[in-house]
């Protein structure tokens, strides 16, 4: 049986069974009717015969011609895909787990600087912030001793510039000015910024650097709190890090700035890769790649575990290849599918390298062939499944 007889008999099966899993379909039942009436015409055909309930040559070409019409929607019930065959740049793509990570460069641990008490908390765990937004207010007697200072000789700057130098002694006056610069600089070691007010209450509030979210909240309110002690962990995770891993033999392929693929599930976003760990694991002997993605949706979050899909070495020429997957073996050839107008056809080819999941096709089709790029196995299974029911039949 030639392999274009085997598909005929296969596609019209498959047609056939599709067109029975919804006659309320007005396009299958259609097809349905269709594929009946070829069935009719292929028996008459074969009754009318010499008495050879097989058939001769005649018969056997009658059939070939009587393949199924294959339009958008036999297609898609059948889960074939079909797309024109262009020639593409290929390179490897090496596939590594990964983690995501909070970008270093956009985190901020929110600590005092000197022993305070938590006064008034501003913002909760999960929250996303502004810039300058409040955070905590906190409460210090250190704090209050500033203040008091600061206000003390920021009164008396301003007593002497009002009575202007030729009222004043010059040492007066240059005490005076460094002194009100002394009192804000230790105000601002403490944390309180150059916005201070003097209250010399004691009281100071500690205010978002940046823009991002609360991902640690670790106090209480009256709670004593230590100069360092981390208050808030605030990140920006508009751009997160993701750091795959890879065999440290593999690692070297992959070039800074390459751009990389992240998938979660169904999840896919683009980043790129920004550093190499020049150190490589003792217990895995892998190696580490960051990455920096944009975080579109703020859909991805420290600890997720990723999919990473990074491209190795340099592209090589434009060159004709399909999905290995869409390429099957039949009749102990390496065959692909082709479509013609509404018909679907195996075409043997002669393929060459495998890069990544494509395989290079050197002969057998050309560009702007229309191929199918999945439901290469359906076809085939069908074809198998009506090679052996014709066989038993005889």
């Amino acid at each position: 049986m030639t392999i274009n007889r085997t598909l005929a008999i296969a596609l019209a099966s498959l047609l056939l069974l599709s067109a029975c899993t919804d006659d309320s379909d007005p396009s299958v039942a259609k097809q349905r009717d269709h594929a009946d009436r070829t069935a009719t015409a292929d028996g008459s055909e074969n009754h009318n015969d010499d008495g050879d309930e097989h058939g001769d040559e005649h018969g056997d070409e009658a059939h070939d011609e009587a393949a199924p019409r294959w339009n958008a929607t036999s297609l898609e019930v059948a889960g074939i895909r079909v797309a024109t065959l262009q020639p593409q740049s290929l390179r490897e793509t090496l596939r590594a787990p990964g983690e995501v990570v909070d970008n270093g460069y956009g985190t901020t641990l929110i600590t005092p600087r000197i022993d305070a008490l938590v006064v008034k908390r501003h913002a909760r765990l999960g929250e996303e912030v502004p810039k300058g937004a409040p955070l905590v207010t906190l409460s210090s007697v250190e704090v209050a001793e500033a203040q008091s200072a600061l206000r003390l000789a920021e009164q008396e700057w301003k007593r002497v510039q009002a009575l202007g130098r030729d009222a004043v002694s010059g040492r007066r006056y240059g005490e005076a000015q460094v002194a009100v610069e002394q009192a804000r600089a230790t105000a601002q070691a403490y944390g309180l910024g150059s916005d201070v007010e003097v209250n010399a209450r004691g009281d100071f509030t500690l205010k978002a650097p940046h823009a991002g979210r609360i991902t640690q909240d670790a106090f209480v309110i009256g709670q004593r709190i230590e100069s360092g002690q981390v208050l808030f962990r605030l990140v920006d995770e508009s751009i997160v890090w993701v750091d795959a891993k890879l065999p440290a033999e593999q690692a070297h392929r992959i070039a800074i700035g390459a751009e990389a693929e992240v998938a979660l599930g169904q999840l896919r976003l683009r980043g790129k890769v920004m550093q190499h760990a020049h150190h490589t694991s003792e217990d895995t002997r892998n190696a580490k790649i960051r990455l920096e993605v944009p975080n579109a949706g703020d859909r991805l979050h420290g600890g997720d575990f990723v999919d990473v899909y990074l491209p190795a070495g340099e592209p090589g020429p434009a060159q004709l290849a399909l999905p290995t997957a869409a390429l099957v073996q039949m009749e102990g050839e390496t065959v692909a599918f082709r479509q013609d107008g509404e018909s679907i056809e195996p075409v043997p080819v002669r393929t060459g390298a495998v890069i990544g999941d494509q395989t290079v096709i050197l002969s057998g089709l050309a560009a702007g062939d229309r191929v199918v790029i999945e439901g290469a196995y359906v076809l085939k299974s069908q074809a198998l499944k009506s090679q052996l029911g014709e066989g038993h039949a005889h």
